[in-house]
C-alpha cells in the first residue's frame, strides 16, 4: 500500500473514480463495473487515504455495497416503534463493544448502536414471509455494527449500509446458529493444514482448533482485534474482495506470530488475545494464501458466508 507522501496522489485517484462512478450511473452497467475493478485494485494496491480525505471511505463502501436508495422516512419508521422484541438482548451486547477504543466511544453513543440494531430487527420483522432466511438480533451483530456507524456521516446511512452487508454478504453469519461462522472455523483449521501443517499439527496436539481459539476473529470479521484504524483497512478490502477471505486474515495473523506459538509450552494463552491488528501485512499474507488452496477448497471458502446448504 501507498506511503504517506503518495496519499494525496492516491486521494486525487479515488475521487476521479467515484466522480466517473456517479456520472455513468445513467450509463451501461459495464461502465460502473469497470470504474468498482478500479476501485478494488486501488484498495489493494494504495488503500483508502482517510486521512488525507474522510469522505473517500464511506463513499467507496456504499458503491461496494451497491448502496444507492437511503429512504429516511424508512429508517424513521423503523425506528417510531421503539424497542424491538429482542432489545434486552441488544442492550447486554452494546454497551460494551469496542469500550476500549476511545475514538469509537467518543463518535458512537450505545443508544445510536441501540437504534440502528432495534430498526434492523424491526426492517426483518416485516420481511421475513419474502426471506428464505430471517434475521433477528445474535451475538457478534453489535460489534460487525460498529464499523459502519464509525464510518459513516450519517446513522441513516450506516443503517442501509449495515442491513446490506449482513443480508447478502454474510447472512449465514447472523443466523442463531451462527451456521456460517462455525462453517468459517472449520475451514479455517482446513486451511491452516494445507498452508502450515506443521503449525496446524502442533495446535492440534495441544487439543487446539479454530473453534477454540479463533471464534471471535470469525465472528467479528476480525472488528474485535484493537486498533480501529486497522480494522477498518482490513474491511477496505474485505469489502471489496469478500468476507470469506476473513479466515485466511485470521491465519495470516497466526502466521505473523507463528515463531511464539510454536516455541510456547501453552499456545492458548498467546492466542486468547492476538496481537494489535497490522492490517497491511495480514492482506499482503491472506493475498498470498489464496494461491496456495485447491481451487474446490477456496470454492468453498468463497461461499460458506451466504450458501444455503440442502440438508
Amino acid at each position: 500500500m501507498s506511503s504517506s507522501t503518495s496519499q494525496p496522489a492516491a486521494a486525487h485517484s479515488f475521487n476521479k473514480i467515484l466522480n466517473q462512478h456517479r456520472s455513468s450511473r445513467s450509463r451501461r452497467s459495464t461502465d460502473v463495473d469497470d470504474g468498482t475493478k478500479k476501485l478494488r485494485r486501488m484498495i489493494l494496491v494504495e488503500g483508502i487515504p482517510s486521512a488525507i480525505d474522510p469522505t473517500l471511505r464511506p463513499r467507496i463502501w456504499k458503491i461496494l455495497l451497491r448502496v444507492d436508495d437511503v429512504s429516511a422516512e424508512t429508517f424513521l419508521q423503523y425506528v417510531s416503534r421503539g424497542p424491538c422484541e429482542v432489545r434486552e438482548k441488544i442492550r447486554n451486547d452494546t454497551f460494551r463493544t469496542l469500550a476500549t477504543d476511545r475514538g469509537f466511544t467518543e463518535r458512537v453513543r450505545e443508544d445510536m448502536l441501540v437504534r440502528l440494531l432495534d430498526a434492523f430487527v424491526w426492517r426483518n420483522h416485516d420481511r421475513q414471509e419474502t426471506q428464505q432466511l430471517g434475521f433477528t438480533y445474535v451475538q457478534g451483530m453489535n460489534v460487525l455494527a460498529a464499523p459502519f456507524l464509525y464510518t459513516m456521516p450519517s446513522e441513516l446511512e450506516a443503517f442501509f449500509c449495515f442491513a446490506k452487508f449482513i443480508e447478502e454478504s454474510c447472512p449465514l453469519y447472523v443466523q442463531p446458529t451462527l451456521e456460517g461462522v462455525h462453517r468459517g472455523l472449520k475451514l479455517l483449521d482446513r486451511c491452516l493444514k494445507i498452508v502450515d501443517p506443521e503449525l496446524f499439527s502442533y495446535l492440534r496436539m495441544k487439543n487446539l482448533s479454530a473453534e477454540i481459539y479463533a471464534f471471535p476473529s470469525v465472528l467479528t470479521l476480525c472488528a474485535c482485534t484493537p486498533p480501529l484504524d486497522q480494522v477498518l483497512l482490513l474491511w477496505d478490502f474485505l469489502l471489496a474482495f469478500g468476507v470469506h477471505l476473513n479466515v485466511l486474515c485470521v491465519i495470516a495473523q497466526l502466521l505473523l506470530m507463528r515463531d511464539e506459538v510454536m516455541s510456547s509450552p501453552s499456545p492458548m494463552r498467546l492466542l486468547r488475545t492476538f496481537p494489535p491488528l497490522e492490517a497491511v501485512p495480514v492482506i499482503g499474507i491472506a493475498v498470498t494464501l489464496v494461491r496456495d488452496l485447491p481451487a474446490d477448497l477456496y470454492d468453498e471458502l468463497v461461499r460458506h458466508p451466504y450458501e444455503i446448504q440442502d440438508m
